[in-house]
């Protein structure tokens, strides 16, 4: 394989990766929410489930810009996979 193909493999993995950890933090943080609120009132659970979405959102960045950083510790990126981004060449 060559180094496009790793890096577009690679891209679809961490975003399917990253979707999947959205959906576990989603699951539990609604089941906590259920547990801790019970019954809340309509506008109250509103706010939650906003809540809920927008800390699963950012918990699952956190926990992929760790395992990221992880990733990038231990291999050498640049030998697999192609730059996504280019510097701008100075005219």
């Amino acid at each position: 394989m060559n180094k496009k193909l790793n890096t577009a493999l690679f891209i679809v993995g961490a975003t399917l990766a990253n979707m999947i950890l959205i959906f576990i933090f989603l699951v539990l943080l609604i089941l906590l929410t259920g547990v801790l609120f019970p019954e809340p009132s309509p506008g109250f659970a509103q706010i939650l489930v906003l809540l809920v979405f927008f800390l699963s959102l950012g918990l699952s960045f956190l926990v992929y810009h760790r395992v990221m950083k992880l990733l990038s510790r231990k291999i050498d990126m640049d030998a697999y996979f192609h730059p996504v981004f280019r510097p701008r060449r100075k005219k």
